[in-house]
């Protein structure tokens, strides 16, 4: 087959896919994530239930798809972030302020029943998301101790913990500002004492 039909075609395959997932979590944020049927997203994205199934098996699995889609979404744009910003104290702000500000977008996916839904089965991908995130946290806290504008007399794993521990609160905040006002207090925790 020519180079230029199989892209076509494998270009065609991820549009179907996206659409599936996307539909797939429209209709579990509006009805739960139980009461969805292979039948209900075949007909919102508008393909016959047995293409469906040749993406995927169950309504489980392709939440489950989405979610992960989501995660390594928000995983490209911390990374985007922190290759997109200069010096090792603004690095680590600019990451941290991204990472809040995701946290606080997607509390809407965490306070329903799909977001219990999702969490119930902490799977792979989320272990090794938040695997990743920690490293990431850690490599820059570590670049900022080294150049002076992060604490050096704690461990840059336990500053991690205190960050993302700290940032997860912003689930909850009411604005975007009082999520920048988190940030803020997280770092100035993190910042080497004035003696």
């Amino acid at each position: 087959m020519p180079k230029l039909w199989n892209e076509t075609i494998e270009a065609h395959r991820r549009d179907v896919r996206d659409a599936i997932l996307d539909s797939t979590a429209a209709l579990a944020a509006e009805n739960g994530p139980l009461s969805v049927t292979m039948s209900q997203i075949a007909e919102k994205v508008g393909i016959g239930r047995a293409t469906l199934y040749k993406y995927f098996p169950d309504v489980e699995s392709i939440l489950h798809a989405w979610h992960a889609r989501e995660i390594a979404g928000h995983l490209a744009r911390l990374t985007e972030v922190r290759d997109s910003t200069e010096g090792p104290g603004e690095r680590l702000e600019a990451v941290l302020k991204a990472y809040a500000l995701i946290t606080h977008e997607s509390h809407g996916h965490h306070d329903t029943d799909l977001g219990a839904f999702l969490h119930r089965d902490n799977g792979d991908h989320l272990a090794h998301a938040h695997r990743h995130l920690h490293h990431l946290v850690q490599h820059l806290l570590t670049e900022a101790a080294q150049a002076g504008e992060v604490r050096d007399d704690i461990p840059p794993s336990e500053l991690t913990r205190y960050c993302l521990s700290a940032l997860s609160a912003a689930r909850t905040l009411p604005s975007e500002a009082a999520v920048r006002r988190l940030v803020t207090v997280t770092l100035a925790g993190v910042r080497p004492s004035q003696n």
